[in-house]
């Protein structure tokens, strides 16, 4: 015999509270997803914002010393003068060969004649030096003819006006009777006929 079976749901209610409830489950941890990931983002967005007012603080600063910097320059005016920029072309187109010049000074010593040392004070070169008495010659015919060849070599007339004696003294040096000179090269722009100083 036929059997006619329907079911009769009487827990429907239960059901449909079950997906409500499951429903708003999902949707409060979408509202709190939602609010986290927005604090996060946030958060991130305050960090790289204060980052970069750092930033802006710092170059602000740097700029602000920058200025004071160039301010108290102006001040204390420690800008290149024109006679600062004089004095340096000056420096560079005055200045004085010395290798040249002693090669110079060796070429034209003999051997009758030695530079002992020399100086370099105010624009004039003094050398000193000895020359042995030579009973054959006048005392200061050696001294006479260095002076001559240093006044004519060019390396030395180009920077020395003027090449003149200063002074001499007779000694004894090991049982040999020598002179002991001074001789002044007299810088370009110098008065020739200084006292030394």
């Amino acid at each position: 015999m036929n059997q006619f079976y329907f079911k009769i749901n009487l827990n429907k209610y239960g059901e449909k509270r079950y997906q409500v409830l499951a429903e708003q489950r999902l949707f409060k941890n979408l509202i709190t997803s939602f609010i986290i990931l927005s604090i996060v983002f946030y958060g991130a967005i305050l960090y790289f914002n204060m980052q970069l007012t750092n930033k802006m603080d710092n170059r602000r600063e740097l700029l602000s010393s920058i200025r004071e910097e160039i301010e108290t320059y102006r001040e204390i005016g420690e800008y290149l003068s024109t006679n600062d920029l004089q004095r340096l072309a000056r420096t560079s187109t005055d200045r004085i060969f010395w290798a040249n010049k002693l090669i110079a000074l060796a070429d034209l010593i003999t051997d009758k004649i030695a530079i002992t040392h020399f100086s370099y004070r105010a624009g004039t070169l003094s050398l000193f030096g000895i020359t042995q008495v030579d009973i054959d010659e006048k005392e200061f015919d050696l001294i006479d003819e260095f002076i001559e060849l240093l006044g004519v070599d060019p390396f030395i007339s180009d920077d020395f006006a003027e090449v003149r004696f200063v002074r001499a003294s007779r000694d004894m040096e090991q049982d040999v009777d020598i002179i002991r000179f001074q001789i002044d090269c007299i810088g370009r722009g110098l008065p020739t006929r200084q006292r030394r100083s």
